[in-house]
């Protein structure tokens, strides 16, 4: 028996020039070969297990999906930049969409759309979980006070990592940061 040849939709969804992925309570149930390739696990190796994989510690893992949850019940989507983790365990900024099959069971069933940002925003400093998490939340433009009330923090704790982030990357300024975290210089 042949098999029989791939739909349209198929063919769509798996030649997407950017990363698709469908999950079931954040467990991947299907990849196209641009996320396959994005993280260099292979189809086989993806499927059926959690996205937990894909995150560089287990903490970013329950903040962001914490987040994710949030924003998907407000406004039915979820946007961020976010660092990832390629099976090498090499880090790079991802730009990511979600968007639940059922809003008020957010991820019971969602499509995600992955954009790999390596080309254009290389991490070129080793940075903490937080300071990860607080750093693309800088470069979103977020002020410090949207930052502490997001992730429970004060904030005067955040202007802490922020100056913690200025030391780390030899940045005088806000902007030289935001360049820096960007890999711009």
């Amino acid at each position: 028996m042949t098999a029989s040849p791939p739909t349209p939709t198929d063919l769509a969804f798996d030649l997407a020039p950017i990363g698709l992925l469908v999950t079931r309570d954040r467990v991947i149930e299907r990849c196209n070969r641009a996320f396959v390739e994005m993280f260099g696990y292979s189809r086989q190796q993806l499927l059926g297990q959690t996205t937990e994989m894909l995150y560089p510690s287990h903490a970013e893992y329950e903040d962001i999906g914490a987040r994710g949850v949030r924003s998907m019940l407000a406004e039915g989507v979820h946007r961020d930049e976010r660092i990832m983790i390629h099976r090498n365990r090499e880090l790079f900024w991802c730009a990511v969409s979600g968007h639940p099959v059922d809003p008020a069971h957010p991820y019971a069933c969602a499509i995600w759309a992955f954009e790999d940002m390596r080309p254009r925003r290389p991490v070129r400093m080793a940075l903490t979980p937080r300071e990860r998490e607080i750093s693309a939340l800088i470069v979103a433009g977020w002020t410090s006070k949207q930052i502490a009330k997001n992730l429970n923090l004060s904030p005067r704790t955040v202007e802490t990592y922020r100056l913690r982030l200025m030391r780390k990357l030899e940045a005088r300024t806000v902007g030289e940061l935001i360049s820096r975290v960007l890999g711009l210089c």
